[in-house]
């Protein structure tokens, strides 16, 4: 190990800075994934920090949409941040308001004020005691990557001790970190390597880094582009862009990873604010060194009174701006489509884990294209009685909690895990479409 740690901090000596990468999206796409953004903020729900970040990361800093999401996210902060929420997002709320430009130690909002880094600092502390004495943090680890990353950017206290603890993770081959968990841990250990000046810190933290992006690396050559799924590109192509000298001399093939996104319609919000940023060469360690005071040109987009986007777009960073479009006379209303195909799926509940075991099956009729959601919803008019389910709103869209009045726990890790031919979904059930005559599993799990 310590030969490799050794070859690698050579290798550093030689690279100043990151290796920089010729990958950019085409001006329509980032547009594009631009818009569906701002088309998922709603007035009615609570404030996604991650899409005013990816917003800000990519330029849309001038859009009446970011000056709303930022009240929101102030206020949200104030109301909630010391007891309803979890250090991870408190973190994101803390990366949000350094790309904004704004203070995290005095956010004020509904004539209140609250120090959000003070707060975060306290919930760290927290995770890191389960840590240390549990073997696991009071969330996930992927929390506690998010808690060193905003803890590093802001300039605080307790992101080294975070960002090692990460490091040992990461190097311990039992762990089998996911790859959403591996990219943001590497953006929390990049941001500390930076700012310490121990060489036993930055050796534990380059070694580890070395190990996650030739992993990412290793896993995109072997399948064609892919690393992890779609949804998990987002961060590893932020990692990959932003620490090429932690895995230099090797070279990343950054077409061939972004020629996988543009090959994927992206619809959900989360996953198009995560990968937004690496499409225009940005990556969440930026998110503390914007230039909020620079002047971005606008064109217009449509205006709708049911959101509170008041038409202005901001032009992608480092494209050209478009030409402006004559305003456009309204659409008579279309006639009725016709009538869609039901199709058939076959939907079971399964508990083998706690308390009365349960195996239940139902098969429900639904309109072709339908999410999932929408399936449990079937089964639950027809037998509320047995597929009873509930589910709470999240930045990823529902997630199921309840069903059959089997709650997940996050105190012993328990959850509902959604399979097909016993792999496990990709997509959430807001999102997720099954296809004709396919069995979902909705099984309760520890992770």
């Amino acid at each position: 190990m310590l030969g490799v740690a050794f070859g690698i901090g050579v290798l550093l000596a030689l690279v100043d800075g990151t290796a920089a990468h010729c990958c950019v999206a085409p001006h329509q796409l980032v547009s594009k994934m631009l818009e569906r953004l701002e088309e998922s903020v709603k007035v009615d729900e609570l404030p996604n920090p991650s899409i005013l970040l990816a917003m800000n990361l990519a330029g849309a800093t001038g859009t009446n949409t970011r000056k709303w999401l930022l009240q929101q996210i102030q206020e949200e902060a104030v109301k909630r941040a010391q007891k309803d929420m979890t250090s991870g997002e408190v973190a994101l709320y803390v990366l949000t308001l350094l790309s904004s430009c704004q203070n995290p130690q005095h956010v004020q909002a509904l004539g209140q004020t609250i120090n959000l880094l003070q707060v975060l600092q306290e919930k760290t502390d927290e995770e890191m005691a389960s840590l240390e004495l549990e073997g696991v943090p009071k969330t996930t680890l992927y929390s506690v990557s998010l808690d060193a990353l905003g803890l590093c950017l802001a300039e605080a206290g307790g992101y080294q001790g975070a960002s090692v603890a990460l490091a040992k993770q990461v190097l311990t081959p039992e762990s089998h970190l996911s790859v959403d968990t591996r990219a943001m841990a590497a953006l929390a250990m990049a941001c500390t390597y930076s700012q310490t000046d121990l060489y036993d810190v930055q050796e534990l933290l380059q070694e580890a880094l070395w190990v996650v992006t030739n992993s990412f690396l290793n896993e995109q050559e072997e399948k064609g582009g892919m690393i992890g799924n779609i949804y998990s590109m987002g961060l590893a192509l932020q990692v990959l862009g932003a620490t090429g000298k932690f895995y230099f001399p090797r070279e990343w093939d950054c077409a061939q990873a972004f020629s996988v996104v543009y090959s994927h319609d992206y619809h959900q919000p989360m996953a198009i604010a995560q990968v937004l940023p690496a499409l225009v060469g940005m990556s969440y360690l930026e998110a503390a060194s914007l230039d909020c005071t620079a002047s971005t040109s606008m064109s217009p987009t449509l205006q709708s009174s049911l959101s509170p986007k008041l038409g202005t777009t901001a032009v992608p960073r480092g494209t050209a701006s478009p030409s402006r479009s004559p305003p456009q006379t309204p659409c008579p209303p279309c006639p009725s489509a016709l009538p869609v195909a039901d199709i058939t799926v076959h939907y079971s509940i399964i508990n083998k884990l706690q308390g009365r075991h349960f195996s239940c099956t139902t098969s429900v009729r639904v309109p072709d294209g339908s999410t999932l959601l929408k399936v449990l919803q079937a089964a639950e008019a027809e037998k509320p009685d047995v597929f009873s389910f509930k589910t709470e709103q999240t930045s990823w869209g529902p997630m199921v909690v309840s069903i059959h009045g089997l709650a997940a726990n996050p105190d012993d890790k328990t959850y509902w895990q959604f399979l097909s031919s016993g792999d496990a979904l990709q997509e959430g059930v807001g999102t997720y479409k099954p296809r004709n005559g396919e069995h979902i599993q909705a099984v309760f799990s520890i992770y």
